[in-house]
């Protein structure tokens, strides 16, 4: 993912600067990134970053006008009620004003909205401060060595000027294998961390002299809760007015549409002219999905162009190569399952630079749950991994003692949904309306959890004619409640046999497609409502990569697998006779996690 990168230290400045240039190396992924460097050798400061052309993070560093104040930054910050970055030059002044301006540096940080993370150089007193976001969604990884602080937007610019640090870490990958991600602050490798949430590190003489926080979710558990009435008006009133925030900026902007309720509210509120807010829907090559079906009238409604990008051939013949590079972008923070978004990512460019997401609105407004630990396949994991799985759920479970909305809000978001969003900012910059900081407060005020969703009431109030619309599962907002379709239980039970007979087919069924072969079942459910279909893919499309990787004897004999349990899990599913996909999933992350960084 682009970013920052670099070194603080108080020793050899020629060593330093070969160091840099390892890192912006080591995370330049593409020709048309900007990159460059920022020194101060009076200091010990060696700053480096990565960015995508057209975004605010490409024209670091920002300078005051005597060069007291220097700033490298990633992301999007945004001061107050500023528009995401609409002109860059006041983007640079509003940024540069708040934090030359502040005292007390750690309190400065409260007052910026957005993902991001950077270092702020100071002239007088001499000092350095690193930053990250409340939400820690652009993630910060850092080691600490006797000769220096090194740090970066991904791990692999730490190993590429500290190569002694690329040792696996075993309690994450049990924590891969289990949760599907990395918990709490570990990251893949034994001597890297990352960066918590919130924090204002500060640096003098090349040191590392004071870890702050300047924000704590605790701050907004302690409200009160508000009635409903109450509650709906104050998203009434923030809602609409924060999203022209995200709509604003230098880079073109699009939507990427669904046929859920989350888009539908950003749709019902966006004012953009006919024909100048580009939509795209996600589809698959085998029919049209209710998702693209749905977001089409949505956007024919709010009169704007819509396209569909789809999963095909195409990307499955290039398989090896979007997965290798997911693996390898996200430093296994996401996984082979997730190759298709890379794909997609990159053709998303072509429309616009900069999209508009739904994400999070589930987890904001409902505390929906996106992750768990997972049950291990018996005989596949050896006793060695055995206490790292175990380890793996006791911490899990120790986080969802936290607040149910801090851990949605910002448990979830940095450990579970950063792999996903590192991989689509490869190419993107992602904004997320439901992550906005006043809007995630109000819904710590929420009067009960039943009575916190109010995305359908949103969109009638925005848009009546959107509310018309059924989402993609059949449900319809009317204004006396929501309700379902005469066609939604038929949808339902489309969606549930569709998971049947792809990634949920459990084992009983699997015997039994398989003795249906011929028929193939599967083809009546399959595209309905989703567009990926790895069951069906690793035994027929992808057949060929999942027996070339898994099956190659240094993959079948790591020291944590037991011996012949990979070789039976691909046997069983290639066979058809048992659905071992999510298995399959995890198996291949982490035989590519030790081929790439073993």
């Amino acid at each position: 993912m682009p970013g920052v990168v670099g070194i603080i230290t108080q020793g050899s400045a020629d060593k330093a600067r070969s160091e840099l240039a390892a890192m912006v190396e080591a995370v330049c992924h593409e020709a048309w990134y900007v990159c460059g460097t920022w020194v101060s050798e009076s200091q010990g400061v060696y700053l480096g970053w990565v960015a995508r052309s057209g975004s605010l993070a490409a024209q670091s560093p920002l300078v005051d006008g005597s060069d007291h104040l220097v700033v490298v930054v990633a992301g999007e910050p945004r001061v107050g009620g500023f528009r995401a970055a609409s002109d860059g030059d006041t983007a640079r002044r509003e940024l540069i004003g708040l934090l030359g301006g502040c005292d007390e540096t750690a309190e400065c940080f409260r007052k910026l909205e957005g993902g991001f993370h950077g270092v702020a150089v100071f002239g007088s007193p001499a000092r350095a401060v690193l930053f990250t976001d409340r939400y820690g969604i652009e993630r910060l990884y850092y080691h600490e060595a006797e000769e220096g602080f090194y740090f970066g937007a991904e791990a692999k610019a730490i190993l590429a000027a500290r190569p002694e640090t690329r040792s696996l870490d075993p309690r994450s990958l049990g924590e891969l294998a289990s949760c599907g991600c990395i918990l709490e602050d570990r990251s893949l490798f034994r001597d890297i961390r990352t960066v918590p949430a919130a924090s204002a590190w500060s640096f003098a003489h090349g040191k590392l002299v004071r870890r702050d926080t300047y924000f704590r979710p605790a701050e907004w558990e302690a409200q009160e809760r508000l009635e409903p009435h109450a509650y709906y008006n104050q998203w009434r009133e923030i809602f609409p007015s924060k999203l022209p925030l995200y709509f604003a900026g230098q880079e073109r902007v699009a939507v990427a549409l669904t046929g859920g309720w989350d888009t539908r509210a950003i749709m019902a509120w966006q004012t953009a002219a006919p024909d100048s807010l580009p939509c795209y829907t996600f589809g698959g090559a085998l029919r049209e999905s209710q998702d693209v079906v749905v977001a089409r009238r949505v956007a024919q409604v709010c009169r704007q162009p819509h396209a569909v990008l789809r999963v095909n051939g195409e990307f499955l013949s290039a398989f090896h190569r979007y997965a290798n590079q997911t693996v390898f972008r996200t430093e296994g923070c996401t996984g082979v399952e997730h190759a298709a978004d890379l794909y997609v990512s990159a053709k998303a460019r072509q429309i616009a630079p900069a999209k508009i997401v739904g994400t999070w609105g589930s987890e904001i407004l409902c505390q929906a749950v996106t992750f768990r630990p997972g049950r291990p396949t018996a005989g596949l994991y050896d006793a060695g991994l055995q206490p790292y799985l175990r380890e793996a759920e006791e911490t899990y479970w120790e986080l969802r003692r936290l607040h149910p909305m801090t851990f949605a809000a910002f448990e979830q978001t940095r450990l579970h949904h950063f792999g996903v969003m590192a991989l689509e900012q490869s190419f993107l910059t992602v904004r997320a309306p439901f992550l906005d900081s006043d809007l995630v407060r109000t819904a710590y005020c929420a009067p009960s959890l039943n009575q916190a969703d109010i995305r359908m009431r949103l969109v009638r109030d925005g848009n009546p004619l959107l509310a018309e619309i059924p989402s993609d599962r059949g449900r319809l907002r009317r204004a006396t409640g929501a309700e379902m379709t005469p066609g939604a239980i038929g949808q339902e039970l489309l969606f549930k046999a569709e998971y049947a007979f792809d990634m949920g087919m459990p084992h009983w069924l699997a015997r039994m497609n398989a003795a249906l072969a011929p028929l193939r079942l599967e083809r009546l459910f399959l595209g309905r409502h989703k567009f990926l279909h790895f069951r069906s893919w690793y035994r027929r499309e992808l057949a060929g990569y999942l027996q070339e990787v898994l099956l190659d004897p240094s993959a079948s004999s790591r020291s944590y697998l037991e011996r012949g349990g990979v070789n039976r899990i691909v046997r069983e599913h290639l066979s058809g006779h048992k659905n071992h996909t999510g298995t399959l999933h995890t198996l291949l992350r982490l035989e590519l996690v030790h081929r790439l960084f073993g």
